[in-house]
């Protein structure tokens, strides 16, 4: 079986287009899109479910490393990511990020999916409330940022996901200005793929190659494909969101996760 067949790249490559312009769009890393589509296909062409789902969120998350340096530089450009914000939160989430793959691979696969329908759940529900919060209200200190940090690693190393529909709400919660948020969600989108992805590798370290290229439960042709094509797409993303309000887009967005959310919990 060769690497990567023609209808394989060409479907590899809509995921990574489409995931990488939510990413600059939204902020969140793609993972939410990559690991339920990445799954119907290796399912469809047979592959275990327990391999496919594990498999599907390790390759989400390495693709979010590229994505995430795409996407961060655009919004860079244009001042909208914190950097302080970002030097706080890193060190739990990386923390976070190597415990949750471990997690991960330890389960079986069909609690993982049920696990990952749950977030995107509840990510869609935060993605439809548009809370106020006090305006007295701030970031916690150093340790409650930590501990913040450490959270949205774990439940980003085991959905596959860039841990935006934890660290968007809650850094607006706390007062940061929506795009800002956006822009420096996408920064910690890096920490979290990179931490999570050398987490797969090394749980994986001995599991025979399923699936022709894959080094462990990392798909490396499929990464290649979704990468290339998530880079080119991030920038605009990230252009669009500055010249539009995206809340409305995110309502629209919350209902497709509902359908992800019911396509794992019926499967």
């Amino acid at each position: 079986m060769p690497l990567l067949q023609p209808e394989l790249i060409a479907e590899l490559l809509l995921i990574g287009a489409c995931t990488g312009f939510l990413a600059g769009l939204l902020g969140i890393g793609g993972g939410m899109l990559m690991v339920p589509f990445v799954t119907i296909i290796l399912h469809a062409k047979g592959y275990p479910p327990d391999y496919t789902v594990k498999t599907a969120v390790a390759t989400s998350l390495a693709t979010i490393c590229f994505t995430s340096l795409s996407s961060v530089r655009a919004h860079h450009r244009r001042g909208a990511v914190l950097w302080p914000i970002v030097r706080l939160l890193a060190p739990g989430i990386l923390l976070g990020s190597l415990v949750g793959a471990q997690i991960a691979v330890a389960m079986p696969g069909k609690v993982l999916s049920i696990f990952f329908a749950a977030f995107v759940g509840f990510s869609a529900t935060q993605f439809f409330i548009d809370r106020k919060p006090k305006p007295s209200r701030t970031l916690p200190g150093r340790a409650g940022t930590f501990g913040m940090g450490t959270v949205i690693g774990v439940l980003s190393a085991l959905v596959g996901a860039g841990g935006a529909f934890i660290s968007v709400p809650f850094m607006t919660w706390c007062n940061v200005r929506i795009h800002d948020a956006v822009g420096t969600s996408a920064a910690l989108g890096f920490p979290i793929a990179l931490a999570g992805t050398l987490g797969y590798v090394w749980a994986g370290r001995d599991l025979p190659p399923l699936l022709p290229g894959a080094f462990g439960y990392l798909y490396l042709p499929g990464l290649l494909v979704i990468a290339a094509a998530s880079m080119v797409m991030a920038p605009l993303g990230a252009r669009t969101a500055h010249r539009m309000d995206i809340r409305p887009l995110k309502k629209v967005f919350a209902m497709a996760l509902y359908g992800v959310a019911a396509y794992f919990l019926t499967r």
